[in-house]
């Protein structure tokens, strides 16, 4: 809405998860739908995942049925509804700005994506979570990506090892993560074609991108075995590694609303220990960015160390964009953004961070950062149906996140078994 009434002609693509379940209906009230929230044009479905075979799609508010192809892909749709859109509107208005939010589907479940894309990882995590764990973070080290001394933090104590599985167990895993995986390679590749599509308009070198990597840390919520069909995650029932493979072939498929087993998103989620939904945990909160604006920016394939939160995205494009923040929309006066624009860490990879404070919460688990130190909670797991205790009665972490990158070392723990110690000793 501040960059629509500013100038700009506005645009989301994909997802939409911002408007309440009680207001998805003709009936509306539809002020919280997408083109009535800033944007001049939607082209997605609403709420957190639809099927990418055959979604529920709305083209502004209209629903809309989608081709009976069997080749056809929502990814793949929505990114030919992007390209079609941009090019029209700087055809009309070449001088006017423009503002695309996209948000595939991928990686959130359900894991679809055409077979060709999963036969290219055939074998590829046959080695397991544990090993491909190792790897991540051998790589993530060598690209300079965590500081050297990093080390693996402990795997939850319910994710078994890889090497304890049956082998029925690892040939189902394994072929769960070549699914995610070529869904993952499916989605930057039509992410790529809709930024060939903006150079080839002559518009990359002055346009901001922001590619944000990941939904809050990998999902564990497929349990211990994944799904065939993630309904009945919903529906407080775990499905079993036999009734699974049965589907081995169909996985990824129109037949199959799938989703991976909670090892593969804590090895997604290397170095830390959680996963989505542990928003008191860096596997739950942390995810890579990447930053591509050629006239704003100096450097180029440069690392960031400044602490931001995704709340520093929306002043980061005002102040790029020149644009004040405002203070009165309509007669309203607006509560001031929390977030802290991330634009003088472009050209400046020593600055001093400027977001120093931030609190999470989700489902109970709760943490709060301050100026390298992170304080958190595990209320409840993914994978688990009730809480492990009280907000009252759950047990604080704390970390050193200056000298501690992947959250291995619990100073609070030590401090606590410190004091047994000393209780024993008296």
């Amino acid at each position: 809405m501040m960059l629509r009434y500013n100038g700009y002609v506005t645009a989301a693509f994909g997802k939409s998860h911002e408007t309440a379940a009680w207001e998805m209906s003709p009936s509306g009230p539809t002020d919280r739908w997408p083109t009535r929230s800033g944007f001049d044009k939607f082209y997605g479905f609403m709420g957190g995942e639809t099927n990418q075979w055959a979604p529920a799609v709305y083209d502004g508010m209209v629903k809309v049925e989608v081709p009976k192809d069997p080749n056809y892909h929502f990814t793949t749709d929505m990114t030919n509804q992007a390209i079609k859109w941009m090019r029209s509107v700087k055809s009309l208005t070449p001088d006017k700005p423009f503002f695309i939010y996209f948000a595939p589907g991928a990686t959130h479940a359900p894991h679809q994506v055409p077979k060709q894309w999963i036969a290219k990882y055939k074998g590829k995590f046959d080695q397991g979570w544990d090993k491909l764990r190792e790897e991540t973070l051998a790589r993530q080290i060598k690209l300079g990506l965590v500081p050297t001394d990093t080390k693996l933090a402990p795997k939850p104590e319910a994710i078994k090892d890889w090497d304890k599985l049956t082998a029925n167990g690892k040939k189902l895993f394994a072929r769960q993560m070549e699914v995610f995986a070529g869904f993952a390679e499916h989605t930057d590749f039509e992410i790529g074609r809709l930024i060939n599509a903006i150079g080839d308009i002559g518009q990359l070198e002055n346009t901001l991108v922001f590619y944000i990597l990941g939904d809050n840390g990998a999902s564990a919520e497929g349990g211990m075995s994944g799904l065939f069909n993630e309904m009945t995650y919903f529906n407080g029932v775990q499905e079993k590694v036999e009734d699974v493979l049965k589907f081995y072939d169909e996985l990824g498929g129109p037949t199959t609303y799938g989703h991976f087993a909670a090892g593969w998103a804590v090895a997604g989620d290397t170095p830390f220990t959680w996963t989505k939904q542990v928003a008191s945990n860096y596997g739950g909160t942390r995810n890579g960015m990447v930053v591509h604006w050629p006239k704003g920016l100096q450097g180029k394939g440069e690392l960031r160390p400044q602490w931001h939160h995704v709340i520093d995205i929306a002043p980061t494009i005002l102040e790029a964009a020149g644009l004040p923040e405002p203070k009165m929309v309509n007669g309203i006066p607006q509560t001031p953004i929390e977030g802290v624009s991330m634009l003088y860490t472009f050209n400046d990879g020593k600055a001093k961070d400027r977001h120093v404070t931030q609190y999470f919460e989700i489902i109970g688990n709760r943490a709060i950062y301050h100026d390298g130190w992170l304080a958190g909670t595990v209320h409840k797991a993914p994978w688990e149906s009730e809480p492990r205790t009280t907000l009252e009665k759950d047990v604080w972490e704390l970390y050193d996140t200056r000298t501690d990158f992947s959250l291995a070392n619990d100073l609070a723990k030590r401090t606590r078994q410190s004091s047994e110690r000393c209780r024993t000793c008296s």
